[in-house]
């Protein structure tokens, strides 16, 4: 028989069951019971410096060493109970650290962006006309007229490139032409940085703004193009002023902003919809926060603009619609469907009665921006391809024509009414992510794709 162990037979409480052991087993038993000995917590070697690689006094953090025992203090009849006992070294035995570890480590940290500064620099051919003026004036000379009313000009899909526009090193991630008149063009990309560029004359780069450390999300005007607002991946939130590149205002609340939108109405207000499913309201005069509308399920991917303004409807990755009234943040519709996939770009109709959004399975769909906020089930666009990116979709001035990007490198115009595409334009080997249209122009369109290269049709 390997072991110890007794067999069954009768006790005077009953039956004893036969049990074994192993011998280890039985051995270590009876030698802690015959010593008495009491387990104790070994002191551990210093732990080292964290900021110390190698050499003395490095970091060994949790694999630091269990120093050698040291007699034992006191006598084991001085413990009458089995527990647990932590021996207590004097205070002078334990070596404080001889230096303090850093307070950050640089390469966790993400307070550390706001140290950017930001800079912007004018690269342009001449900063001032003879005259004095600088390229917010809305230039005269041309055969078109930027100011004023827009006539019924009807709009048509481009054909060729006329332009191209290099500075970017990496994807354009939005374009905006300045609002009215469209003689300037404003692009922001994932090398962080946002240019001004000229639409008429040399079509040259203006001003370069930086101050952002990460990917810039999206960029938005102000209603007079005097301001725009940025959002980034670093988390901020800036305001500069178009003519000069400075930076009034920035903003956080230590999320990563996805989409931001100031209010046309309130040019002295913004929304900006957030990776934490919230949709922040922040006032630009005194960079405060002022509302929160906090009822998606997933990050905010767009924010749209109707009913003049009083009303806003926004899309996000939980895959449903929400439209709010301005100012009050409980939804006055919610619209989630089992056959809808998330939106992740969105343009208003210019009558104002319709939203476009690109919808994550390949179509574009359209919901009406009044009281119901139905979707037109009759409106679809198809036959592009937007799997994995969020390729931009812009409507035509004329309210004509509706456009988008394409993972495949094409830009795609069908025709609003019928849902027919017309065109399709192969526009670059790499996704085309930005598309807009010229508010002025019949036929001008612009298009950045995942290279960094904008370029110009007509």
């Amino acid at each position: 028989m390997a072991g110890y162990g007794k067999g069954a037979g009768r006790v005077p409480t009953g039956f004893a069951a036969e049990t074994f052991i192993s011998e280890s087993s039985f051995r270590e038993g009876h030698r802690a019971l015959e010593s008495g000995e009491k387990s104790k917590k070994r002191k551990r070697e210093n732990k080292g410096d964290s900021s110390i690689l190698v050499g003395a006094g490095a970091y060994k953090g949790p694999w630091a060493r269990y120093e050698e025992e040291r007699p034992d203090a006191a006598s084991d009849e001085e413990f009458g109970s089995d527990e647990e006992v932590e021996i207590v070294y004097e205070e002078d035995d334990i070596e404080d650290n001889p230096t303090a570890a850093p307070q950050k480590l640089a390469g966790t940290d993400y307070a550390d962006t706001e140290a950017a500064g930001e800079t912007s620099e004018f690269v342009g051919s001449q900063q001032y006309d003879y005259q004095g003026r600088t390229y917010m004036h809305i230039p005269n000379d041309l055969d078109i007229k930027l100011t004023g009313e827009r006539d019924d000009t009807k709009n048509f899909h481009p054909k060729k490139l006329i332009h191209t526009y290099k500075y970017h090193t990496k994807s354009i991630t939005q374009v905006r032409f300045f609002p009215g008149s469209g003689h300037l063009l404003l692009s922001a990309s994932a090398d962080s940085k946002i240019a001004l560029w000229d639409t008429y004359h040399q079509r040259e780069l203006l001003r370069t703004f930086s101050g952002h450390t990460k990917s810039v999300n999206d960029i938005d005007f102000n209603p007079s193009g005097t301001q725009f607002i940025s959002a980034s991946y670093d988390r901020y939130m800036k305001l500069w002023d178009t003519e000069t590149g400075k930076c009034l205002n920035k903003f956080t609340s230590g999320k990563t902003p996805h989409v931001v939108r100031i209010n046309p109405s309130t040019p002295h207000e913004f929304l900006a919809g957030m990776a934490d499913k919230k949709i922040l309201q922040y006032d630009t005069r005194s960079g405060e926060m002022v509302q929160e509308y906090d009822h998606h399920l997933g990050p905010v991917n767009t924010i749209t603009f109707c009913d003049e303004d009083r009303r806003f409807v926004t899309t996000s990755d939980d895959k449903s619609l929400r439209a709010w009234e301005y100012g009050i943040p409980v939804p006055i519709k919610f619209i989630a469907e089992p056959y809808m996939f998330s939106m992740v770009r969105s343009s208003p109709h210019p009558s104002g009665k319709y939203i476009a959004f690109q919808s994550s399975d390949n179509q574009i769909t359209v919901y009406s921006s009044t009281d119901k906020f139905r979707q037109n089930r009759k409106k679809s666009y198809r036959g592009h391809n937007v799997a994995g990116y969020a390729p931009d979709v812009a409507i035509s001035p004329d309210g004509q024509l509706i456009s988008s990007g394409d993972s495949g490198g094409y830009v795609c115009f069908w025709d609003w009414k019928t849902c027919k595409m017309w065109h399709k334009i192969q526009a670059s080997d790499a996704p085309v992510l930005a598309v807009q249209w010229h508010p002025r122009e019949t036929s001008k369109v612009i298009t950045g794709d995942l290279n960094g290269v904008l370029k110009y049709w007509d």
